[in-house]
C-alpha cells in the first residue's frame, strides 16, 4: 500500500520572528524627513539625565550626587562644534558636575535648574538670533516636550518615554548615556554632509 509523505509547513513563529526581527531593524521614524530637516540644523539642544547620562542618579555618603557620561557621546558634540553647529544643554536639575562636563565639552550655552525649558529654549534663540526651526533638541520625558514640539529637529533615545518618541523626528537606536547622543551627532554630520571631512582630518 502506498504512503503519500507530506511535509509539514513552518511553525507560524518563525514567521512571526522573522517580522519582529525586520520591524526592530527598520527606523521607528521618516528618515528622508529627519535627514531633511538635520540638514538645517544650526543649534543642538541636549537634556543631560536620560540623554548625556543612563538617568541614573547616585548618590554618596554625604548626599552627593555621582553621573556618568559616555565619552563617545562628548566627542561627538565636540565633532558638531567643529562643523559649526552651536551645542547647548537645558536641563532640570542642577549640578556642578554638569557645568564641568560642559565646560570640558566647550558647550558655552548652560541652562541647570530650568522649571519650564521653554523659557530657556526662547531665551537660547533671541540670544543666538536664530529660528526654533533652525534648531534642534534631543530629550527622553515629559519635562523635554516643550521645547521638542517647537524645534525643527526633535530627536529622542531608544528609550525615551512614549509620549516623547510620538512626537520626535528621529530616535536613536540605543539608550540615552550609551551611544544615543553620538549615532545623533553622527547622523546630523552625515546630513549636512560634513562627516567624511572630519573623518578624514582625524586619519591625516
Amino acid at each position: 500500500m502506498n504512503q503519500t509523505r507530506t511535509t509539514a509547513p513552518a511553525p507560524a513563529v518563525t514567521t512571526a520572528t522573522t517580522a519582529t526581527t525586520a520591524a526592530t531593524a527598520a527606523p521607528r521614524f521618516d528618515l528622508e524627513d529627519a535627514t531633511a530637516r538635520a540638514a538645517k540644523l544650526r543649534v543642538m539642544i541636549f537634556d543631560v539625565d536620560g540623554v548625556l547620562t543612563d538617568g541614573g542618579l547616585r548618590y554618596g555618603p554625604a548626599g552627593e550626587t555621582f553621573k556618568t557620561f559616555d565619552s563617545l557621546d562628548g566627542h561627538g558634540l565636540k565633532l558638531l562644534a567643529e562643523a559649526g553647529i552651536v551645542t547647548a544643554i537645558i536641563t532640570g536639575r542642577k549640578s556642578d558636575i554638569v557645568a564641568k562636563r560642559a565646560a570640558d565639552l566647550g558647550v558655552a550655552h548652560v541652562y541647570q535648574g530650568v522649571h519650564d525649558k521653554r523659557v530657556a529654549f526662547e531665551d537660547l534663540c533671541t540670544k543666538l538670533s536664530v529660528s526654533a526651526q533652525a534648531c534642534g533638541h534631543i530629550g527622553d520625558d515629559w519635562p523635554d516636550l516643550p521645547v521638542l514640539t517647537r524645534v525643527g529637529f526633535a530627536a529622542c533615545p531608544a528609550n525615551a518615554h512614549a509620549e516623547v518618541q510620538s512626537r520626535c523626528h528621529w530616535i536613536a537606536s540605543v539608550r540615552g548615556g550609551n551611544g544615543a547622543v553620538r549615532e545623533l551627532c553622527d547622523f546630523i554630520l552625515h546630513a549636512q554632509g560634513r562627516y567624511d571631512a572630519l573623518l578624514a582630518a582625524a586619519l591625516a
